[in-house]
């Protein structure tokens, strides 16, 4: 019996032993269980108000769970936002859609583009500035990164004036020239590309190879990781970017998904938040979807510009 009696005390003692040195794990699970809920109550939220019935929204105390979900408010919001033609095609296209549609096409299109222009530029300047010494080199680097100091608020009128006298207000031109290149995707690819051994250069130039052919079929395809990292921020800034298309675009079938939803569900009786949730749930998915889709980029992201070169 006494045999017995040691032997639970310590197998107790083990149990609380172990349970002892796993406690911090637990509270930093439990710390992190806790923050992951407060970060994603407001995408709850969104949604939930999304399938609210719109005499709903308002209403004190509100729904923590919809009890009269229902999907009017995307019906209406495509209703509300009326027919358009897809300017892409021409201004004369006689082919009409919804607006709503409308928007998401003219979204991608501005995204894509500025994303493809962002992987070609930044890579080149990174190239340049990782690689290739020339005179003035390091000011010029210097330079562009003292811009990051600069608000974006700050240049909005000298681009908008500069815009007008090129006669781009109201193009996609004009929403797409002033964000050609990027300082981050600049200084992130530099980073990344001064890592890339010389050799590989050198032996490349020794068999003839052009500076073009270096970083075509070099540098850019060693630099694959990085590229992928700028594309995903650069696609992710344009997709939600507001205020540019907003002073750039005036015709309602140019606007951009942010823009044409800010209109929407606007009146002058007020704000129909129903309408204004089911918007910003449809511009949401595609960065949803987009993130799960590429989240160890996102990752790498925030390793590459720690790189001492």
């Amino acid at each position: 019996m006494m045999a017995q009696s040691v032997a639970g005390r310590w197998t107790i003692g083990l149990v609380l032993a172990r349970a002892w040195r796993r406690a911090p794990h637990l509270v930093v699970l439990l710390l992190l269980t806790g923050v992951a809920v407060v970060s994603l109550f407001p995408l709850y939220w969104l949604f939930n108000t999304a399938l609210t019935p719109a005499s709903s929204t308002v209403k004190l105390p509100p729904d923590i769970i919809p009890t009269n979900a229902t999907l009017d408010n995307f019906a209406e919001i495509i209703r509300v936002s009326g027919q358009g033609r897809l300017r892409l095609l021409g201004p004369e296209n006689p082919t009409r859609m919804s607006r709503l549609l409308l928007w998401f096409i003219n979204t991608a299109f501005i995204a894509l583009v500025s994303t493809a222009a962002h992987v070609l530029f930044d890579s080149m300047a990174g190239y340049a500035f990782a690689k290739r010494k020339f005179p003035g080199s390091n000011v010029f680097f210097w330079m562009i990164l003292a811009a990051l100091m600069i608000p974006g608020q700050v240049t909005l009128v000298p681009l908008y004036l500069m815009i007008t006298k090129m006669k781009l207000i109201n193009s996609y031109v004009g929403v797409l020239l002033p964000g050609l290149a990027d300082v981050i995707g600049i200084f992130l690819l530099k980073q990344f590309i001064q890592t890339l051994p010389h050799e590989l250069e050198e032996a490349a130039r020794m068999d003839g190879a052009s500076e073009l052919g270096i970083y075509g079929r070099i540098i850019m395809p060693l630099a694959a990781p990085a590229l992928a990292v700028t594309a995903i921020f650069a696609f992710q800034r344009y997709w939600n970017a507001f205020l540019w298309p907003l002073i750039v675009l005036q015709s309602p079938d140019l606007f951009t998904l942010q823009v044409g939803l800010s209109f929407v569900h606007t009146s002058e009786f007020g704000t129909n938040y129903g309408l204004m949730m089911a918007g910003a749930a449809l511009a949401a998915i595609p960065m949803i979807v987009f993130f799960f889709a590429f989240q160890r980029y996102f990752m790498q992201g925030l390793r590459i510009g720690a790189v001492k070169g």
